[in-house]
Order: C-alpha cells, then sequence, then structure tokens
C-alpha cells in the first residue's frame, strides 16, 4: 500500500505480510509492483547502518546533483522516526518537513526523492536502517541541512541534549543559507 504523504513526492510503502504458524514473509522490494510510484527510479547501491543508542540522530543529508540520490528506507530491526525536507528552489514546500514512524513491525518504507535533505532518529536500542539509493555514494556531492534550523522546525519527539549525532552533522548550515542545489 502506498500513502502519499503531506508533500506528495514523498510517500511511504507498506509491503503486504503473509503469516501463517511458522511466521511471516513479505517483498522487501518489488520493481514491478512500485514501478508507476517511482517513475523510472532506479536504485543501484544498498546501505544498512546499526545505532546502539536511542536517540541518534543520522542527517540530515543529501548528495547535490550531479550525485543526487532517490532514497528508499526501511528498518529491520528497532524504529525510527525518519524525516523529508524540502530543498528544492522554487517549490512551494521548500523548508517544509514530513515525517513517519519507520520500524521493524510495521516494516513501512518511506521514498525520499532528489531535492530532499534525509535524515532518521532512533527511537530503540540497536536500530538497523536499509536503504536503496539512486546513484552511488561520493564524499565529494554529500551535503546537509542542520537538524535543529528553527525556520524547519523538526519535531524530534525529544529535547535536543537527549540526541547524539556525528560532529559534522551537527554543523551542518541552516535552509536559508544553502546553496540553491536544486532550482
Amino acid at each position: 500500500m502506498i500513502e502519499r504523504l503531506a508533500i506528495a513526492d514523498v510517500w511511504t510503502y507498506t509491503p503486504q505480510r503473509f503469516s501463517d504458524a511458522r511466521g511471516w514473509f513479505y517483498e522487501t522490494y518489488n520493481d514491478q509492483r512500485l514501478a508507476e510510484a517511482l517513475g523510472g527510479v532506479k536504485f543501484v547501491q544498498d546501505n544498512q547502518s546499526m545505532s546502539r543508542q536511542v536517540g541518534t540522530l543520522r542527517g540530515m543529508h543529501f548528495q547535490k546533483p550531479p550525485r543526487a540520490q532517490d532514497k528508499l528506507v526501511r528498518v529491520v530491526r528497532g524504529s525510527v522516526l525518519d524525516v523529508a525536507v524540502d530543498i528544492r528552489v522554487g517549490s512551494s514546500t521548500r523548508g517544509r518537513a514530513v515525517s513517519a514512524l519507520l520500524s521493524a513491525d510495521n516494516m513501512k518504507q518511506i521514498f525520499v526523492p532528489k531535492g530532499f535533505a534525509h535524515g532518521f532518529l532512533t527511537l530503540e536500542p540497536d536500530t538497523e536502517v536499509c536503504y536503496k539509493v539512486s546513484d552511488y555514494y561520493s564524499k565529494d556531492d554529500e551535503r546537509g541541512i542542520a537538524w535543529d534550523d528553527p525556520a524547519v522546525a523538526i519535531d524530534w519527539g525529544m529535547p535536543g541534549n537527549a540526541i547524539s549525532m556525528a560532529e559534522r552533522d551537527a554543523q551542518w548550515p541552516r535552509i536559508a543559507d544553502l546553496e540553491p542545489y536544486f532550482s
């Protein structure tokens, strides 16, 4: 099932789970089933992260053109608040954030297109996140925006002093100071 979020370019997908006495089965990804929603996006790399502590923030990241990435994100253990922020210049929703609760239990996935900064906050210990991307990682093209930019006003659901992150993630610029990568 596909559900469009408040910014329609970002959506969640919940695959059908088949259960019996042995357990359950579901397809984590099916290109044919998602073809219309993805609009021709092809994924080239899979990534996985594990965060030990509750309150670990990874974000708010993106890659600038020409190495911009679409992402399809899911949680395989634990849960996260997953957030996407529109950073497209001229977009009527620029600077707005949308979020979804992703967990191993709800199997929900989120699609984050190019032109959005992306991040997630862990809500359980030892949370593992897997995501597909449409272009390869490029250190030279990696960028981000401030996780606590008051103009964006992301509600992380916990106080800032309870959130831990990489030093570089604490130093990204505010959206107002961001170069116009996505015009």
